[in-house]
């Protein structure tokens, strides 16, 4: 059962935009947990190329990480992604997104995401697969954020920068600063 209390920040952008890093910092910035991107570790299990049959099993995952990490959060759950971020992958790869997927999005939104920009350099990890896509899914994920009304804060720069301006964002979101 989710923490109602817990306010869930999300990391939302194209690979290779410092997501990880990002989350890490923030997790000992504000002394809670982060959780991974599930399916980085779904894909390294599976060992081949993701299709649309992974879509539901990645977005479980990601959920039932999220699940174990709430009660141990201390009031703010930082994500290295969510199953929106799913959402846009799974259209973009596939062209399509399971029924499923769309029904359950909606109870599992987040508080606030932070929207990284494709102003890092592009690093190859063996499963990162889009170098020459980043800012048409940059475009993806804003225009998911807006369609939905999400509330959202553009993050850029360099990590350091990235980290000051996420924690601005959080602290403004949790009414720390104004």
């Amino acid at each position: 059962m989710t923490n109602l209390r817990v306010k869930k920040i999300v990391l939302f952008g194209p690979e290779s935009t410092g997501k990880t890093t990002l989350a890490q910092q923030l997790a000992a910035h504000y002394h809670t947990v982060w959780i991974p991107e599930y399916s980085r570790t779904y894909q390294e299990e599976q060992g081949r190329p993701l299709n649309i049959s992974d879509v539901i099993p990645i977005a479980r995952g990601q959920i039932r990480l999220e699940e174990e990490a709430f009660p141990k959060a201390n009031n703010i759950l930082i994500c290295d992604t969510d199953i929106l971020e799913t959402k846009v992958y799974s259209e973009v790869y596939n062209g399509a997104c399971p029924p499923w997927l769309l029904d359950t999005i909606p109870r599992r939104l987040a508080d606030l995401y932070l929207l990284t920009q494709v102003d890092l350099p592009w690093i190859p990890d063996g499963i990162r697969d889009r170098p020459d896509d980043r800012e048409q899914m940059y475009a993806l994920f804003k225009k998911e954020l807006y369609q939905l009304q999400l509330p959202f804060a553009e993050i850029w720069g360099s990590y350091q920068h990235r980290f000051v301006k996420a924690v601005e964002a959080i602290d403004v979101f949790m009414g720390k600063k104004e």
